[in-house]
């Protein structure tokens, strides 16, 4: 039996937990452990077997861990972690800030080609699947119109922003595709379509005691850059139905490439999701690309990647053989 991949995590969140789950359905892996800048006393893994260390007394472990994902976030971590964390691992992480891609490829690319590393950034589903997606819809159609739709999911800085309204004890912000918009697309019409026109708001408020209903809804539907510019539906609910219907991390959304092959023929391609949980979706397409991390390493094809560079076989667990025998 070959030997097993040895991953790490270096962060414990919502994300972490999910590489942490991702790991354990991979017979061809093992997990070194969790790094985490907190006491590894007060870390509770979902495994009782995984151990916790502090991300301080990572390097000592060097030699011991084939690829280590990054489950840090974009605004903060990522950035400092992304370039110190190449020069030293193979790393794979899901640096999400879409303009900044660029910028941050470059800033792990350095580090990494220099050390004989791979660091391959911004996996997940967006950047990551989508993305694959949308190239593949203009590389196959290249006449024609990409669009990109997001959710049903619930919106972390959305929902942060209704808790911010005086007299809101507690919700939740979801964000949904326009139906409509999307029938328009799926069509092959090629519509023009603004941002209010292709996704609606939907909020879900506890009140405090005393708190003005009416008042709560008018500030969060006429909040700057957050609601004010769609469609908002703002619903009052009890804390009880919040914990009961409301304590899961959904999303998903649509890619859709509208475009003609002659003046008669028009085609569309569409690829979807519909996750139940964003965090542990996004950390199996993050396993999934170390273990392709680790092949490009086994290569000695050194550097900064994306999933845009990764073959697909790459991130099978299955031979070259199996995959043409089986799938193709």
């Amino acid at each position: 039996m070959k030997q097993k991949i040895k991953i790490a995590i270096a962060g414990y969140g919502n994300l972490g937990r999910g590489v942490e789950l991702s790991v354990s359905k991979n017979p061809d892996m093992s997990l070194v452990g969790v790094f985490s800048r907190r006491d590894p006393k007060s870390v509770e893994t979902i495994f009782p077997d995984t151990k916790v260390y502090l991300v301080d007394d990572i390097l000592e472990f060097k030699d011991k861990i084939d690829v280590l994902i990054l489950c840090g976030g974009s605004k903060d971590d990522l950035p400092v972690q992304g370039p110190e964390f190449s020069a030293n691992f193979n790393i794979v992480d899901s640096f999400d800030t879409h303009a900044k891609i660029p910028e941050y490829f470059d800033s792990v690319d350095k580090p990494s080609k220099a050390n004989n590393k791979v660091a391959l950034i911004a996996n997940g589903w967006d950047p990551g699947m989508f993305s694959i997606n949308r190239l593949y819809g203009e590389a196959l159609l290249p006449v024609g119109e990409t669009y990109t739709f997001w959710g049903k999911g619930l919106s972390q800085g959305h929902s942060d922003a209704i808790r911010r309204v005086q007299g809101v004890k507690a919700g939740v912000q979801y964000t949904l595709p326009s139906e409509e918009a999307i029938q328009k697309v799926r069509s092959g019409t090629r519509p023009t379509l603004s941002t209010k026109e292709k996704h609606k708001r939907e909020c879900f408020v506890v009140l405090e005691d005393g708190a003005d209903a009416k008042r709560v809804e008018s500030e969060i539907k006429t909040m700057p850059n957050y609601f004010e510019p769609y469609e908002t539906t703002v619903n009052f609910i009890s804390q009880k139905e919040l914990d009961e219907n409301h304590n899961k991390m959904p999303h998903g959304g649509f890619v859709i490439r509208s475009g003609s092959t002659s003046q008669k023929n028009n085609q569309v391609i569409e690829y979807s999701l519909n996750l139940e949980s964003n965090p542990e979706f996004t950390a199996s397409v993050l396993v999934a690309y170390a273990r392709a991390t680790f092949r490009l390493s086994q290569k000695e094809d050194f550097g900064a990647k994306t999933a845009f560079d990764v073959a697909p076989g790459l991130l099978s667990i299955k031979s070259a053989h199996e995959l043409r025998a089986e799938l193709l």
